[in-house]
């Protein structure tokens, strides 16, 4: 008898039907299941946020999620951003300000950002390194990231 239950998720716009293990990872489906390798893992405790998604267009974190519970809902990965021709502002934003270093951390960065700025699209210095105070980067000391969602705001407003 099998142990694995269908699910049908949208991610990125696709629509994916697939039978999973109850307890594999919301990540690890994204991953090693869909090969989209943006959704980066990192603690797997959910606290450092590399592996942040939008599900049904909040931030969450895939880490702590099972793939069973993305069932019928919709998730948006870093893959499904931009494309290198055409950079969603908030990328184009991390690469103008230089950002990103190493990039581990990004991804969570950017899917964290994207509804923080649709909902305040002119925060103050303060309210930016509150917003990213959930995702951790261990290069770049967050000047050029919050330098990044300030450039992003103004991208977006205009």
């Amino acid at each position: 008898m099998s142990n694995l239950h269908e699910i049908t998720i949208t991610v990125n716009g696709t629509i994916y039907r697939r039978s999973v293990e109850p307890r594999l990872l919301l990540s690890d489906f994204l991953r090693h299941d869909l090969e989209l390798t943006g959704t980066h893992v990192g603690c797997e405790h959910g606290v450092c946020g590399a592996c942040t998604i939008l599900f049904d267009g909040q931030p969450a974190r895939s880490c702590l999620m099972f793939a069973v519970q993305a069932n019928g809902h919709e998730v948006q990965t870093v893959e499904g951003l931009g494309t290198p021709e055409d950079l969603h502002p908030i990328q184009e934003a991390f690469w103008e300000s230089h950002a990103a270093q190493c990039g581990f951390c990004t991804p969570g960065f950017l899917m964290s950002l994207v509804p923080y700025l649709a909902e305040n699209p002119d925060p103050t210095e303060e309210e930016i390194r509150e917003a990213i105070a959930g995702n951790l980067c261990r290069c770049t000391g967050y000047q050029h990231i919050v330098d990044a969602v300030k450039l992003a705001a103004q991208k977006m407003r205009e």
